[in-house]
């Protein structure tokens, strides 16, 4: 089975991709819905035991969260020690499901591959990516966010020319749906002839 890594910035359209694999019929894992589930589950009371008052009847309060871990280093890689794992943990469950389920490629949409040596866990690469003004208005159009926040998210990632550069294959979605489909289609259709 391939595995493939998908990755890219924030407002890259990269979770719209994850969903053209899925619906091209290859097995997704989601990190940050895995991360949303464990926040709802095992992960509960770790975090509650690290960062006190966070959690309530077994849920993280993200928001309680963020104001603990957001501008604290030292906190942040604490969470992240706690996360990380359970991630990886949920994505090897996942992918050695589908390995046995015979499938023949399966994704991992790592938000932060690059950034977390997630690279040695993938066979092949495929990074998302538009044009810095279309990925400018996407993330500002999400509520709450702000130049500052989008530029201090900007700053902790792999830029996306270094991405692109370590990249086996590039969907860019700048260009609409239908074509970041095709695309997606075509990585498939390699993958999957050799």
């Amino acid at each position: 089975m391939i595995v493939l890594g998908l990755t890219g910035s924030i407002g890259m359209g990269k979770s719209t991709t994850a969903k053209m694999f899925a619906e091209a019929g290859v097995p997704v894992h989601d990190s940050d819905e895995t991360v949303h589930r464990l926040y709802s589950g095992k992960a509960a009371p770790l975090v509650e035991a690290a960062f006190p008052g966070t959690a309530q009847a077994g849920v993280v309060d993200r928001v309680k969260l963020a104001g603990k871990v957001l501008g604290d280093p030292a906190a942040l890689r604490k969470l992240e020690a706690i996360i990380h794992p359970l991630v990886r943990a949920d994505a090897d469950a996942f992918l050695a499901k589908h390995r046995a389920a015979g499938a023949r490629l399966a994704v991992l949409d790592i938000p932060l591959l690059f950034e977390t040596g997630g690279r040695s866990r993938v066979d092949k690469v495929v990074v998302v990516t538009a044009s810095p003004d279309i990925q400018r208005e996407r993330v500002l159009a999400r509520p709450g966010m702000s130049e500052e926040k989008f530029l201090s998210i900007l700053a902790k990632q792999v830029p996306d020319a270094e991405k692109r550069r370590q990249a086996d294959f590039i969907i860019d979605t700048g260009n609409g749906f239908e074509a970041a489909r095709k695309s997606v289609e075509a990585v498939i259709g390699e993958l999957l002839v050799r």
